[in-house]
């Protein structure tokens, strides 16, 4: 999994790139806390290219939208594809956190 990040206004747009899997979850947990101390108001995080999610992916998922709101930001996901969107449906999750079809869609979503 690659992570990149770009930064518009006080957003952070995170691109994952690959399958969000354990293996992943320190590097990526890391990542997050650092964009988040930057006083940003929200993260998106783009997962267009993330075609599956393992249980500790939803973990982090989770933890980093508590994380978020511990730091008085805001976390946003877009463009799921079918696959992670079904995921999140039937866990639930998809209640728990703030999904958007489109980037633009989520990024707008702050204004």
């Amino acid at each position: 999994m690659k992570i990149k990040h770009q930064e518009y206004n006080n957003i952070t747009v995170v691109e994952l790139q690959g399958e969000f899997v354990e293996e992943f979850c320190k590097t990526f947990q890391g990542q997050m806390a650092e964009l988040i101390r930057a006083d940003m108001a929200g993260i998106v995080l783009d997962m267009s290219k993330t075609p599956f999610i393992d249980s500790k992916g939803l973990e982090q998922l989770l933890w980093l939208r508590d994380y978020c709101h511990d730091n008085k930001s805001q976390l946003k996901l877009a463009g799921l594809d079918d696959n992670i969107a079904k995921i999140l449906e039937l866990t639930r999750m998809d209640s728990k956190l703030d999904c958007y079809e489109e980037l633009a869609g989520a990024v707008k979503s702050f204004t």
